[in-house]
């Protein structure tokens, strides 16, 4: 009985290393490597070099030039941008919710909706590559201070920017990363 008991562990055993090397054989040079791998690793571009080529187009209001220096500072790093191949348009829209309504009918908060449209187009033929759309929601209190509503709201603007502009250059990332 023993014995028996024995060969089925080493089967067992046998079985997960051989499902193990065959995991391990698929992941070979099937095409998959990681998105913000050095060149030196992947023989190919850096994904921050390929975002340091997406020239931001100008992005109307407050909020949009928010949005727009997230994208600039998240692309190139701080330091300089390359030759534009791509151009990144975005469209915004803004909205407030209210939310907390009292009895007496007014707010004691809100949520600030930041929705985007966004177009990649390549300069070379001006052909769309990559089109989709982003959300950014970030609640903020009303208080009884005017000072205190229009800086919570500035607060949130700018959180719902950096939330889109954090979503954007991901999908950026990773459009450019398979995509030479």
């Amino acid at each position: 009985m023993l014995a028996a008991s024995h060969r089925g562990m080493i089967r067992v055993a046998f079985a997960c290393a051989a499902a193990s090397v065959l995991l391990l054989a698929g992941c070979g040079d099937s095409g998959f490597r990681p998105m913000y791998a050095s060149s030196a690793i992947t023989g190919a571009p850096d994904v921050s070099e390929k975002l340091a080529e997406v020239e931001i187009a100008p992005i109307p209001g407050r909020v949009g030039q928010r949005l727009r220096n997230e994208l600039i500072y998240q692309s190139t790093g701080g330091g300089l941008a390359a030759q534009p191949v791509y151009r990144l348009e975005v469209v915004i829209r803004e909205s407030l919710t209210p939310t907390l309504v009292q009895a007496d009918g007014n707010s004691s908060g809100s949520v600030y909706n930041l929705n985007t449209t966004f177009r990649l187009v390549r300069i070379a033929d001006r052909s769309v590559a990559l089109q989709g759309e982003s959300f950014g929601r970030v609640a903020f209190q009303r208080f009884d201070s005017v000072f205190a509503n229009v800086r919570a709201r500035q607060d949130a603007e700018d959180r719902a920017a950096k939330t889109v502009g954090d979503e954007l250059k991901g999908r950026l990332a990773a459009f450019l990363s398979g995509n030479a």
